[in-house]
């Protein structure tokens, strides 16, 4: 197993196989990706309302959204980088994924595909933030989304 990945669902909602789907995704993606063994990672699946209080406080956007990524290896200003000796293992602590189900009920329902594929669209997405991808720039965006496609279908979740 790639990633110790914890799962939790503060909806209570989603069903086993929606969970099952989302890790079974993360770890094909890691393989794929190569990401370092046992590298961390947690997914917390929320409701719009909570979503939205997230994205208000931490990104000032006061609207839900589908997902966001806190990268904990990413520095912030006047952060101070943890220095490692070279012996010394260090688990990969990647950061937290925030899923809003309600959200991506919604957007299935808009873009004409399951509830299973967006799902595993969104923890891909954030994945994928959480490695230094993004979409700001057009060339960014497609890296990221062919990178997203080709996973996803490789996986069996085609658009």
């Amino acid at each position: 197993m790639t990633l110790e990945l914890d799962l939790i669902d503060e909806t209570e909602e989603l069903e086993p196989d929606a969970l099952d789907l989302v890790e079974g995704l993360l770890q094909f993606a890691a393989k794929r990706l190569e990401i370092q063994e046992d590298s961390e990672l947690v997914v917390t699946f929320v409701d719009n309302a909570r979503i939205q209080e997230i994205n208000r406080d931490y990104r000032d956007k006061d609207q839900p959204t589908d997902v966001i990524s806190f990268a904990l290896e990413e520095m912030g200003d006047g952060e101070t980088e943890i220095a490692w000796d070279e012996d010394m293992e260090a688990p990969r602590i990647l950061g937290d994924i925030i899923i809003s189900t309600e959200r991506a009920l919604e957007q299935a329902d808009e873009y004409g595909h399951g509830f299973d594929r967006e799902l595993g669209f969104l923890a891909l997405h954030g994945l994928l933030h959480l490695l230094g991808y993004d979409h700001i720039e057009p060339e960014d965006e497609d890296v990221m989304f062919s990178l997203q496609r080709e996973v996803l279908n490789a996986y069996g979740l085609e658009r």
